[in-house]
């Protein structure tokens, strides 16, 4: 799933002035019912050092997660956090905008590796993760101010969900984990499209 979502964004990248206005988040087109398009934007990107940088991360964080928790709930994560970002950038930010961008998405999976780090913070490995995740998001903390462009906003929606996702997984066990583990993120996917509906 992993291969193929990076397949797919990079294909996208060079066919967006095709299907970009389809698949942006558009704020106002979102408030008027557009929901899909708090997931679609992550198949878009400003430039190649934007999607470069997004597919990196996604290359090293998604394929450990996948593996762990199977490819249908890697899949319903990665919507539920770039949903949740969404959310996030939709309600966070001042004034209409326009935004593209696969970070929501990727910050969940920071949140998820970071609640890994958290629970096994007794571990000689959790606190080495931990140091190191700590570092990479105090990074990502202060590009915003750096680049303003950027939607700190969607960062910490998708982070808070990949968190809370990775906590709740945490305690899902036996042979139907993968199948729970989907409806978890699936329906935290879905009640991102219903706020942005709804409110």
């Amino acid at each position: 799933m992993t291969k193929g979502i990076l397949i797919v964004t990079i294909i996208t990248y060079f066919l967006q002035g095709q299907v970009g206005g389809l698949l942006i988040h558009d704020s106002g087109l979102v408030a008027q019912g557009e929901f899909w398009r708090i997931f679609t934007t992550v198949l878009l990107h400003a430039s190649f050092t934007h999607i470069l940088f997004n597919m990196w991360a996604l290359y090293v964080l998604g394929p450990q997660v996948e593996r762990g928790v199977g490819s249908k709930a890697f899949l319903a994560l990665y919507l539920a956090a770039a949903g949740m970002g969404g959310v996030a950038a939709q309600f966070l930010t001042s004034g209409g905008f326009r935004a593209v961008g696969a970070s929501g998405a990727v910050f969940g999976l920071f949140g998820v590796w970071l609640n890994l780090a958290v629970r096994r913070r007794n571990t000689a490995w959790g606190r080495s993760l931990l140091s190191q995740l700590g570092f990479i998001l105090l990074i990502n903390a202060a590009l915003p101010i750096i680049f303003p462009r950027i939607s700190w906003q969607a960062h910490l929606g998708g982070f808070i969900a990949g968190f809370l996702i990775g906590e709740l997984w945490s305690r899902v066990k036996g042979p139907q984990a993968e199948l729970i583990r989907t409806l978890i993120a699936g329906v935290v996917a879905a009640a991102a499209a219903v706020l942005v509906v709804t409110f």
